[in-house]
């Protein structure tokens, strides 16, 4: 099962590279990984998405928090979160698919930025299964580069699950909301 995991760190020299060396000397991969600043000054987060069970996930936790420099470390894997992705894809067009990338384009929400005669770049920006269903529609065509941020995350402070929400909604043909 694949978790998804925020860590608090200090903006200090070393941080990072530290934390994967953890998880490469535990054989473990990081399918996700994406770090900015917070809202406060010499502290960033690190949200990265790991596979492992439970246990695996609970073990590591307890390692990260021995390392130097991080202040918090919290599985959101099963919390409320809001997450968002972005992405980068690049596809040589016809004149002929032209129009249904657009169409595509603009059923899930993305931006054109970029446009040349043989070439379109799209940004999308949503929750990783948006980000996933426009890139599986989009291979069709051809696909030339793609660049994705990996998962960013934030607890809801509603606690208002919109994965359950939806998951109901669609069992029950029938708007709750």
């Amino acid at each position: 099962m694949k978790h998804t995991l925020s860590v608090l760190v200090e903006d200090e020299a070393g941080v990072l590279s530290r934390i994967s060396n953890l998880f490469a000397r535990r054989g473990f991969n990081i399918a996700s990984l994406a770090v900015g600043p917070t809202e406060r000054v010499g502290i960033s987060r690190i949200t990265m998405v790991v596979s492992g069970d439970n246990r695996t996930i609970e073990q590591l936790t307890k390692q990260l928090y021995k390392l130097i420099n991080i202040l918090k470390v919290q599985n959101v894997t099963n919390t409320p979160s809001v997450e968002r992705e972005l992405m980068l894809i690049k596809l040589k067009i016809s004149i002929q698919d032209r129009p249904s990338i657009l169409e595509i384009a603009e059923i899930f929400r993305a931006k054109v930025v970029d446009i040349a005669s043989k070439y379109l770049t799209l940004e999308v920006i949503g929750d990783p299964g948006k980000i996933s269903a426009i890139e599986q529609l989009l291979n069709q065509y051809t696909v030339t580069e793609i660049a994705r941020t990996g998962k960013i995350s934030l607890t809801r402070s509603s606690n208002v699950n919109t994965e359950f929400l939806r998951k109901t909604w669609t069992e029950q043909d029938t708007p709750l909301l």
